[in-house]
């Protein structure tokens, strides 16, 4: 079986479980996205010089983390040179298994909500407090373009 399915499955059951509470299930599943991100960036950075500017932080989000958990990189890195930077993945593993409609919009959130704590706990690990929110505008009947802001 393949790797990416394992973790579509895994990531799947962890949100519907979590989420099952509303209160605190979309906080709980950021959690653990952020304590796996936390060791992800800890791990991957091992060996590796540190990093001269945020820039080459976003570029490592963008390529080794995201290429380890989703076995591409990012498909689009912009930023409004204030500090605001914006991730696009147009194929994102996570919501693939979902089909298009406005139910499916309104559960996005929680497949989205590991991926956000992903990337903050990565970024945190590597010095920087972030707020990370991530956009569905439309459920195409393909896969949705996935923008994180940090």
């Amino acid at each position: 079986m393949d790797d990416s399915l394992l973790f579509q499955m895994l990531h799947m059951e962890m949100a519907h479980a979590l989420c099952a509470e509303q209160e605190k299930g979309l906080g709980a599943l950021e959690g653990v996205g952020f304590r796996v991100g936390q060791g992800l960036s800890e791990r991957l950075t091992k060996e590796t010089p540190s990093f001269k500017d945020e820039l080459d932080v976003l570029k490592f989000l963008c390529k080794d983390l995201w290429i380890t958990v989703f076995k591409k990189q990012v498909d689009n890195l912009r930023t409004n040179h204030q500090g605001t930077y914006m991730l696009q993945d147009n194929n994102f593993l996570l919501l693939s298994q979902l089909s298009n409609g406005k139910q499916y919009l309104e559960e996005a959130p929680k497949f989205l909500a590991f991926t956000c704590g992903l990337v903050k706990g990565a970024l945190s690990n590597l010095g920087f407090d972030s707020t990370v929110t991530a956009e569905v505008p439309v459920m195409p009947s393909r896969f949705p373009p996935m923008p994180y802001r940090i």
